[in-house]
């Protein structure tokens, strides 16, 4: 953490002024489009790539160094790759990361935990975090994710990941707000939350470029969300934490607080620093900034799989300079997690919530 920490003067100066040229410290690596789940929320499944084989990851993964610092493995479905896990091992042993988070729809029930169980013995100085997608409970999740028996086989998938002892595993459970479920978020999260996961974490249904969902009807009201995050608020500040959660509990706190603001305004809060701290890899290896609009700033095999001839190259220049002149936003976690990190204010407020003297 504190080198992530003694990074940050390097980013702001990146976003104001062009230099230095620093490699982000959060990236996403989606390994493929394929997916056994039909989501109403997400229609990733219909992408098409020409898919990055295991040895063109690695030699990417060579150019990016240390640099990063937090690295999910997304799809899709990233399972469904056989060879998801050599590519997770690949960025383990070139890049170091402290925390891979690898999201699943737990469908695979016959492979996941082998899988996360070869990975746990072999990154063992990464925090490895499994989110178990969720977004009812029972046959109301078939509904939505358009697969009957996927909630039983998440289960197993769930139960056969909890037996698993290991220091550096985390075990999550990931639900996507959406019209399909609002409604009954209370009811969920109350059912979810008898599973005793290690953590807990929403994501609002948006139009995504990524997940071809634009123009799509899949977004609840903001009244109805932003009640669904004060209850999230109130329920955290419920629990007690270690020191670890406790510092989860005040981040989250902060993003609740910062998703609300934005909902209501209809504005940033924040400055984004997606093409900054963040970064986007493509199963065929296109580098975007930010997976809202998932325009591509280049492609690594156009660039000899250097990941830093594309992040620093003309189109990657002039995109920053577009996410500062329109200041956008959006309710994605993993984004604002880093405009937090980012932004002084966010970040004391994270640290007095953290040291006990603000609610």
């Amino acid at each position: 953490m504190l080198r992530l920490l003694a990074k940050i003067p390097y980013y702001k100066s990146l976003k104001m002024f062009g230099v230095p040229r620093a490699l982000p410290f959060s990236y996403t690596v989606s390994v493929t489009y394929k997916c056994n789940s039909r989501c109403k929320t997400c229609n990733v499944w219909e992408r098409k790539a020409e898919e990055f084989t295991a040895e063109e990851f690695d030699r990417t993964f060579a150019s990016l160094k240390h640099s990063p610092y937090w690295v999910t493995f997304s799809g899709g479905e990233p399972f469904l790759r056989k060879d998801a896990v050599d590519i997770i091992k690949s960025f383990y042993s070139r890049c170091a990361p402290a925390v891979i988070n690898i999201p699943t729809n737990g469908i695979l029930s016959h492979n996941i935990p082998g899988n996360v169980e070869e990975l746990l013995s072999f990154c063992g100085k990464s925090n490895i975090v499994v989110n178990l997608s969720l977004d009812d409970l029972g046959n109301r999740h078939d509904e939505i994710r358009r697969v009957p028996g996927n909630y039983e086989k998440a289960m197993e998938t769930y139960r056969a990941l909890r037996k698993l002892k290991a220091k550096n595993f985390t075990l999550g459970i990931h639900t996507v707000i959406s019209k399909f479920n609002i409604g009954r978020f209370r009811e969920i999260y109350e059912g979810l939350a008898e599973l005793a996961p290690d953590s807990y974490i929403t994501e609002i249904a948006e139009q995504r470029g990524e997940l071809l969902t634009k123009d799509s009807d899949i977004t609840p009201e903001t009244s109805e969300y932003v009640r669904v995050l004060e209850f999230l608020s109130e329920e955290i500040r419920k629990r007690k934490f270690s020191n670890t959660g406790r510092l989860t509990r005040a981040v989250r706190l902060e993003y609740y607080d910062v998703l609300k603001r934005s909902l209501l305004g209809n504005r940033a809060i924040l400055p984004c620093y997606a093409g900054i701290t963040t970064a986007h890899i493509a199963p065929d290896g296109n580098v975007w900034f930010c997976c809202v609009k998932a325009e591509p700033a280049g492609n690594l095999r156009d660039n000899g799989y250097d990941f830093r001839r594309v992040w620093f190259n003309e189109k990657a220049i002039a995109m920053r300079k577009e996410i500062d002149s329109t200041a956008c936003f959006c309710p994605l976690a993993n984004m604002a997690y880093t405009n937090i990190l980012m932004d002084t204010g966010s970040s004391f407020r994270v640290l007095l919530r953290f040291l006990g003297f603000r609610r």
